[in-house]
């Protein structure tokens, strides 16, 4: 994949770039099979702000660097300096809650590319994203019931919210590794392909995103995220002005106007 319009991240382990209207964000500690250390989720949090505030981004895509991982899990030889006691654990987790809630909250497409392992703390990042493909070796698990560590409510809910609670209960009591087949068939994933094909099936999928209404799907993005939140949590009435907004853009005209001329229309986000 290409380099183009690098990004500075305060880490070399993950790699931020650029390609029009589609950012990447790549995790790159390839020789630990991308798991996480504190300093990447430092700079998942850096890269996704980044992306949410520059307005040419419409969708980001999240890949691991090489070909054997998406990412693996936690780096657990931190584990003895940053995660050793219950205070230290809570340090290691106020950073990578933070960061995450920047993948959480990011209202534009969030895909994730995944080849090879998509273990514990990866397969929770990829859960953030919207769409997941993954090529046909990818594995998938979460391993804390074989590690003797806690599993958070809001990643637990998430999970269930996307696989039912009995395959959620599966996969967190036997601890076991899920083939890609498995991890479609009940919803862990959008789609399958070859290793061969699965950068050109991202890439061929995230342009078609870009070339829909940035707006719409923004707002769409939102009303179903809204779906999944307790009632009293929801700001419905937010969700409806923003709604109506579409209606009085420019995208909106520009489609009407498009379709009576029988072309494509090019969408602005405004």
């Amino acid at each position: 994949m290409t380099t183009a319009n690098t990004i500075k991240v305060s880490t070399d382990k993950m790699i931020a770039h650029k390609e029009q209207h589609i950012g990447w964000m790549i995790f790159n500690n390839p020789i630990r099979r991308n798991a996480l250390s504190l300093e990447m989720w430092i700079a998942i949090g850096e890269i996704m702000t980044g992306f949410q505030n520059d307005s040419e981004i419409r969708v980001v895509i999240m890949a691991g660097a090489g070909d054997k991982a998406f990412v693996s899990g936690a780096d657990i030889s931190e584990f003895e300096k940053h995660r050793s006691n219950a205070e230290a654990e809570e340090e290691y987790n106020k950073i990578s809650t933070n960061s995450q809630a920047t993948l959480k909250g990011f209202d534009k497409p969030l895909v994730a590319m995944i080849q090879g392992f998509c273990i514990g703390g990866g397969l929770a990042v990829a859960l953030a994203a919207d769409i997941r493909i993954a090529s046909e070796g990818s594995q998938f698990g979460i391993p804390a019931a074989r590690l003797g560590l806690g599993y958070g409510f809001d990643g637990l809910k998430v999970l269930s919210d996307l696989v039912g609670p009995s395959s959620a209960k599966d996969i967190l009591f036997s601890a076991r590794r899920l083939k890609a087949s498995e991890a479609l068939r009940i919803g862990l994933i959008n789609q399958v392909t070859s290793a061969e094909d699965l950068e050109d099936t991202v890439r061929s999928y995230v342009d078609g995103l870009t070339e829909n209404a940035p707006l719409t799907i923004r707002a769409a993005k939102r009303a179903i995220n809204d779906s999944l939140k307790d009632p009293e949590d929801r700001d419905l009435d937010s969700l409806e002005r923003k709604i109506r907004s579409i209606f009085d853009s420019d995208d909106y005209r520009e489609g009407r106007q498009a379709f009576m001329e029988k072309r494509k229309p090019k969408f602005q986000g405004r």
